[in-house]
């Protein structure tokens, strides 16, 4: 009986000691093994690395698109922030200063700036001075020449008043614009900004061109009245020296020589 329980503990034994070894590969084999003959899991290591390959190329074809995806939507970012439209806007304000400016050339007094107009009151006080003309009327005429003139300096100071006080909202829309330019999300942005800031240039530019006309004009109708004036002297001096009909000499008498 003991002779019969060992012969048949030996299989028992090699069984417990061969199992671990023939259902070991059953949980380490992946999804990919196949089945063989007679029921049994058979493990190809090359079927297995080849799907390892396959699997690791389909990863990396996925990674690919992911990046091409994440490339192509910073793209279309970019080209947003390129089209998008600057916040702000100068033209109304640098229009005012223009306006403003207009408006002081607008009140020049007496002569204008109008070519017309000009033309007129030249012809009218600057003009070929009559020799028939009264004391009076070349009096009251160099008087209107006189009023011309400071009226013109009046206007040329007043126009250089008006562009000084453009100069404080001037330096704040440069502020700004520059601010808007640095700031910039995008092309679009920064050109807009950049064409702002040449606006404000020209409006700058046409403040002083309206300087310079002013101070031109003053110029001009001292000028014009420095002439004038020498006209009129000459005209004055002839008709004093013509006899008949300037000076009439006549007996003078300085002491009573009577009474001596």
């Amino acid at each position: 009986m003991p002779r019969l329980a060992r012969m048949t503990s030996a299989p028992a034994l090699a069984l417990a000691l061969v199992a671990p070894l023939v259902l070991s590969p059953v949980f380490a084999t992946p999804a990919h093994a196949f089945f063989g003959g007679f029921g049994r899991i058979v493990y190809d290591p090359t079927n297995h690395a080849e799907n390892l390959l396959t699997a690791a190329r389909t990863l990396e074809q996925i990674n690919n698109q992911i990046a091409q995806l994440q490339n192509e939507a910073q793209m279309l970012i970019n080209q947003a922030r390129n089209l998008a439209s600057l916040p702000y806007s100068s033209l109304q304000q640098l229009q005012q200063n223009v306006q403003r400016t207009q408006q002081l050339l607008a009140q020049a007094q007496n002569i204008a700036f109008d070519v017309q107009n000009i033309d007129q009151m030249f012809q009218q006080d600057y003009g070929n001075l009559s020799l028939t003309a009264t004391d009076q009327q070349l009096i009251a005429d160099a008087r209107s020449r006189w009023e011309n003139t400071v009226g013109g300096l009046q206007d040329a100071m007043r126009i250089q008043a008006g562009v000084v006080g453009n100069i404080d909202s001037n330096r704040a829309e440069m502020s700004t614009l520059v601010g808007q330019s640095q700031n910039a999300v995008g092309a679009l942005q920064a050109t807009q900004a950049g064409n702002q800031l040449l606006a404000l240039q020209s409006q700058q530019l046409s403040d002083l061109i309206a300087v310079m006309s002013a101070n031109g004009r003053a110029e001009a109708l001292i000028e014009a009245e420095r002439a004038t004036a020498a006209e009129q002297g000459r005209i004055q001096r002839e008709r004093f020296l013509t006899p008949g009909s300037g000076y009439q000499p006549g007996n003078a008498q300085m002491f009573n020589n009577g009474n001596n």
